[in-house]
């Protein structure tokens, strides 16, 4: 068995942790890949760790016969390691050295039994879709898990006019746009007022980003819709944020977006589900009065 390990930066009191994970992956005998920047990163920041694994250059992506993909960080970072096996056969899980979060849902407190399970097979996978935005000009072809967000370059407000299979469905006049996802939907979307929805909904949210018109609300749409956007503006460029990356676009451009035929696979235990993530992430039933 292979494994891959994508990570970011962590702090003193997840070594515990991080050796935990190691040693039950070559307890099982697997063969552990790291990905070169996180490999240097814990050798430089900590030496202590094991290195008992392999150096891995992902390139253009991670190898098709790594089994699993462990991601070790927060929802960002579970973002960036998701890039690495898109349209691949490998699913993805995310361990949080953090605070709890929607895509690295699993806890350090539950490290041992949650890897044991993914070893033993004792765990569903679950397709997540992406978005796929594509130029007129030809310079952008990217894939998106949470969103697309269409954004003003400075202070003047743009105007954004969105087509829905060639039918026009509004001219934003506002700060921005958000095309998300479900596995989005609890990202940038809701905090600019979107609604939850739940994954595998096959559904895309249209959000803008403070309006100029009270009247504009965020839209559900099929996502087997095809959009496509024009900007316009007093100025030249606006901003175009694909999950963690960014571009800076002539209002030129004319932006196409449909689903994509490729997918990321994420491992899905028993005991975790989206309901329970949002319940516990969102603090719905809490009672802050005691």
């Amino acid at each position: 068995m292979k494994v891959a390990v994508y990570g970011k930066d962590f702090s003193r009191s997840f070594i515990p942790v991080m050796q935990t994970f190691l040693k039950v992956l070559y307890s099982a005998e697997a063969e552990v890949w790291v990905v070169k920047a996180f490999a240097d990163f814990l050798e430089n920041s900590y030496p202590e760790i094991n290195g008992g694994f392999q150096i891995l250059d992902p390139g253009p992506g991670i190898p098709s016969d790594i089994n699993y993909l462990f991601s070790i960080g927060g929802d960002g970072t579970f973002l960036e390691a998701s890039s690495l096996i898109r349209g691949k056969d490998i699913p993805i899980v995310g361990i949080n050295s953090g605070r709890l979060g929607f895509l690295a849902y699993i806890s350090k407190e539950e490290i041992e039994k949650s890897l044991a399970d993914i070893l033993e097979g004792n765990y569903t996978t679950e397709e997540r879709t992406l978005i796929e935005i594509m130029t007129s000009d030809g310079k952008l072809h990217d894939y998106a898990l949470n969103e697309v967000a269409i954004q003003k370059k400075d202070s003047k407000m743009i105007t954004i006019q969105a087509f829905l299979n060639g039918e026009l469905l509004n001219s934003y006049w506002a700060d921005g746009l958000i095309i998300s996802t479900p596995t989005g939907s609890t990202a940038y979307s809701l905090s600019a007022g979107g609604p939850i929805v739940v994954p595998g909904s096959r559904n895309f949210i249209l959000s803008p980003i403070s309006p100029h018109t009270l009247a504009v609300r965020p839209v559900v749409i099929p996502d087997y819709h095809a959009i496509r956007l024009n900007v316009n503006g007093r100025c030249s460029k606006f901003l175009v944020s694909v999950d963690y990356r960014s571009y800076f676009l002539d209002t030129t451009v004319e932006i196409e977006l449909k689903k994509s035929e490729e997918t990321i696979k994420m491992i899905k235990l028993k005991g975790h589900s989206f309901y329970n993530t949002i319940r516990s992430k969102l603090m719905w039933g809490v009672d802050r009065r005691n």
